[in-house]
């Protein structure tokens, strides 16, 4: 059976969810952002390193992470002075996956 034919049983989610979506989608739609994802992936990281990875001043770096975390993507923790940012909705890396495979090097490059 085709992977079309599949798709088409499965329920179609009510407009809502399809908004609520969109939000989120949009909340990550910035090359910052996504960079902030790649990096969560693999490690926790504080908002000075992340803005020191992603080449932006600190404060910028606070304002995509708030974005993200209102959206429920990351969660940070408290080590002392320090707050620690990690990864809280499991699917990114899905959604990373997906982003690396059609735009990141190709094999024959």
């Amino acid at each position: 059976m085709p992977k079309t034919a599949v798709a088409r049983r499965a329920p179609l989610l009510d407009v809502e969810a399809l908004n609520q979506a969109a939000e989120c989608l949009k909340a990550l739609a910035h090359p910052h952002r996504l960079r902030i994802v790649q990096l969560l992936l693999r490690d926790r990281y504080t908002v000075g390193e992340l803005a020191e990875a992603c080449g932006i001043q600190s404060h910028l770096a606070s304002e995509h992470l708030r974005l993200m975390q209102r959206c429920g993507f990351l969660t940070n923790r408290r080590e002392g002075r320090k707050a620690y940012y990690e990864i809280a909705e499991p699917h990114l890396a899905n959604m990373l996956a997906c982003i690396e495979a059609r735009f990141g090097p190709k094999a024959d490059d």
